[in-house]
């Protein structure tokens, strides 16, 4: 078996809500096993069919706020009125397990992690049209006319931030999708600046090189 050169790294993927993010990453944590997710804290209540600590850490406001002012959050925001936040401790789990690290948090949190976490790559997704995001929200029958209006006003904000991302993608096919997000982590595998050791792997190859050089002159 071959080495493993990689350093393992976070991938953020943020969306509008309805966007998606959630599912590409579920499936994504499906089809690979080098990726683990670290478990985001938020205020707000549990949707239908999400487990605590599976899906979300649920957590009161004063718990939040208390792990916030002890400096344990890589990042954290309010969206849509509740908290939302990434614990470092999980984050450093995952990547000392020597696995990716797989998140998805919104553009407020992707920018303060990304501070945290320089090495992180950041990949937004876009909708196919507003029309598909306005379905997407509606499916989900959770939302009332004043929760839609709000997400709506986030998502129009949120686009004006896709230029602090290093990839974009729209999310028109989910399986295309799934496979796009996939192939910019195996090209981030070989990003040069990520591999373990280059000097001295280079240095080696190198020298083995030299010794073959002289024994065939």
């Amino acid at each position: 078996m071959s080495e493993k050169i990689v350093n393992p790294f976070p991938i953020v993927l943020s969306a509008p809500s309805g966007g998606g993010k959630t599912t590409v990453t579920k499936l994504l944590m499906e089809r690979r096993n080098d990726i683990g997710y670290s478990v985001s804290c938020t205020t707000r209540a549990p949707r239908k069919g999400e487990v605590n600590d599976v899906d979300y850490h649920f957590l009161s406001d004063a718990e939040f706020i208390a792990c916030r002012d002890r400096g344990e959050l890589a990042e954290w925001a309010v969206v849509h009125g509740k908290y939302y936040g990434t614990l470092k401790s999980a984050v450093s789990k995952v990547l000392a397990s020597g696995k990716h690290v797989m998140m998805d948090i919104d553009v407020q949190g992707a920018e303060q992690f990304a501070a945290a976490w320089p090495g992180a790559v950041l990949v937004f997704m876009l909708p196919p049209s507003v029309e598909v995001l306005l379905a997407r929200l509606e499916e989900r029958k959770t939302e009332d006319g004043s929760t839609l209006l709000t997400r709506l006003k986030s998502a129009h904000a949120e686009l004006q931030a896709v230029n602090r991302y290093h990839y974009v993608l729209v999310n028109d096919d989910l399986d295309a999708t799934v496979a796009r997000v996939s192939s910019i982590i195996d090209a981030e595998e070989v990003n040069r600046e990520r591999v373990q050791s280059l000097d001295s792997q280079l240095a080696r190859l190198i020298t083995n090189l030299d010794t073959a050089i002289s024994k065939h002159s």
